[in-house]
């Protein structure tokens, strides 16, 4: 058997990310910053180990949810979550990144990233997932309507790439109550 027959046979576990994912975060998102949607940063941009151990750890203590997909112990995707705006009145709401090794795009990576996520953002008690894609993105906006995000706004010309202006699509997705009800009180040791 073929060494990518094996693989394809090894099960993908979702699991929080830990200080020993850092280098194969920051590869996978590298080649993305390099030849993916956010193509045109310069290498002295690109983030190095301890700028993404200090992201991950301010995430982490802020329980905001931070995972990766692992196959056969190499981290083959990865995705957190930020608040989607810093004013306390969007506490409730969050905006994703999923990023998915090159050699696995198509083997449903994202797709379990992404229930992943949704499943620990609803648990986390936030109501709302919100996502920028690029417009071109066919793939991540399918996986998106699959997960029930609807698109909610169009951006266009934000972003130039390949030598061209692209739009970004804005999806949105209600998690729990969405906003068909208030969020539970706050304790008395956060008023």
């Amino acid at each position: 058997m073929s060494g990518s027959s094996m693989e394809q046979e090894q099960a993908v576990v979702v699991r929080p990310s830990r200080d020993s994912d850092v280098d194969a975060m920051l590869a996978i998102y590298r080649r993305h910053i390099r030849r993916g949607v956010e193509e045109g940063v310069d290498d002295g941009e690109l983030p190095q180990p301890d700028d993404l151990r200090e992201r991950r750890k301010n995430l982490k203590s802020r329980r905001f949810p931070h995972i990766v997909a692992v196959q056969g112990g190499v981290v083959v995707g990865y995705a957190y979550v930020v608040l989607f705006r810093k004013r306390p009145a969007y506490r409730y709401s969050v905006k994703h990144s999923i990023y998915v090794h090159h050699e696995h795009l198509g083997e449903g990576i994202g797709r379990l990233l992404m229930r992943g996520l949704i499943d620990a953002c609803a648990a986390a008690g936030f109501r709302q997932m919100i996502g920028y894609i690029d417009a071109d993105n066919t793939a991540s906006l399918t996986l998106h309507e699959r997960f029930g995000f609807v698109r909610v706004g169009l951006l266009p010309g934000v972003a130039y790439r390949y030598g061209r202006w692209s739009d970004s699509v804005m999806v949105q997705r209600s998690l729990g109550a969405g906003a068909t009800a208030p969020p539970p009180p706050l304790p008395l040791s956060t008023r």
